[in-house]
């Protein structure tokens, strides 16, 4: 007979791990397992969220995942220099698997490599069945036909410095690099006065990541801040997804009944492509459900990834502008001029919570890209849904 649980997470990154985390507080009794393909759970990652993305009761449940945070944080840009009095904070993939496996002995299994996934069930690479009542695929974005999509890529580098680096806030966005391949920014992290996590990060068409090059644009980088990095404590890389359009119905019909949770479920901020926040809302969601069986948990977790898909519909039409109203060195000129506006606006913004009103300004004024270019990117390029018209 094979093992059974309640219910089983393939994939063992931020959403699951949430997953099994919240379940394991509030509700022990359930069976869970999480299963990893790698050596830890959570991979090579940094998560960070605005203070503002959470609500007081999120914030606190999370915290003990939180190691760094920051009274503020500042952007850059040719023409605009400016910080904000948000708070920012980030998790780490080591912190998270310390906290998720210290939560529940055996919760966590590594070097598990599913072979098949079902409603009820996943078969592993070795052939070996285990049995749930539901299951939850967590393992991040799959290519669909169903979604029209740009990506975000990036190389971090994290340094110790030879010297202190003189930041006191995060740069959640430094524009002032050369603009190659679309709108590139730089973004750092100052964990300690000579400890950085230095980013080189592009919003481009096509999902290609040269990281030779972009290790060599960090060097030159903190070269010209007039840094010296003493060694290169680790390294990692991504490649994600921000949305332009797409018919999220057909996305999940392809699901064939496998609830999914994180990338998998198209759960991430449309334009900032940060995941973190919907990751806290799901696993509070799932927690709260009082029935797992497969059928309901699909069902909850695709009704939610449709209804928060079709409330950022505005932030696909902000991409399609980005992505194919302008030209590719010109694209930073966007998030240039939104950062002129009011900061509780912006920090609505970041937690995809914008009234009317915000939406309103955010659109007032003359476009930073040609007009005729901006109306055909609004006007439904590259979408597959009628929902996504403007």
């Amino acid at each position: 007979m094979p093992e059974r649980f309640d219910l089983v997470l393939v994939g063992g990154g931020l959403a699951n791990g949430l997953i099994a985390h919240r379940l394991a507080v509030l509700r022990p009794d359930i069976g869970v397992l999480v299963l990893e393909a790698e050596a830890a759970p959570g991979g090579n990652h940094t998560w960070s969220f605005h203070a503002g993305d959470l609500s007081e009761a999120e914030a606190a449940w999370l915290a003990p995942f939180v190691v760094h945070r920051w009274p503020a944080y500042d952007v850059r840009f040719p023409r605009r220099l400016r910080r904000l009095g948000t708070g920012y904070a980030s998790v780490t993939s080591e912190r998270f698997a310390e906290v998720l496996q210290a939560g529940r002995p055996g919760l966590v299994r590594c070097g598990m490599r599913v072979a098949e996934l079902r409603p009820d069930g996943v078969t592993l690479s070795d052939g070996t069945q285990i049995a749930a009542a539901a299951v939850i695929d967590g393992r991040g974005p799959r290519p669909s036909a169903r979604l029209s999509i740009g990506y975000q890529k990036f190389l971090g580098r994290e340094l110790r410095l030879s010297a202190a680096h003189g930041l006191s806030a995060p740069v959640v966005m430094d524009a002032t690099v050369a603009q190659d391949d679309g709108y590139r920014f730089v973004y750092t992290l100052p964990f300690d006065e000579r400890r950085l996590l230095v980013e080189d990060t592009y919003y481009a068409d096509g999902p290609g990541l040269d990281g030779a090059d972009l290790a060599l644009r960090i060097a030159a980088y903190v070269a010209e801040r007039g840094w010296a990095a003493a060694e290169v404590l680790r390294e990692e890389e991504g490649i994600l997804p921000i949305a332009l359009g797409g018919d999220i119905e057909g996305f999940w019909a392809d699901r064939a009944g496998v609830a999914a949770s994180g990338l998998s479920a198209a759960l991430f901020h449309p334009t900032t492509g940060y995941s973190l926040p919907d990751a806290v809302r799901l696993a509070d969601l799932v927690a709260g459900l009082p029935d797992l069986s497969a059928p309901a948990l699909f069902a909850a977790t695709r009704d939610h990834s449709i209804r928060l898909w079709r409330e950022r519909r505005f932030f696909r039409l902000l991409n399609r502008m980005l992505f194919l109203a302008g030209a590719s060195e010109r694209r930073y000129e966007i998030l240039q001029h939104f950062h002129r506006l009011p900061e509780d606006l912006i920090a609505r913004f970041y937690a995809a919570r914008l009234s009317l009103g915000d939406k309103a300004r955010i659109l007032a004024g003359k476009p930073p890209v040609p007009v005729g270019r901006a109306l055909r990117a609004l006007a439904f390029p590259r979408s597959l849904s009628p929902e996504d018209a403007a």
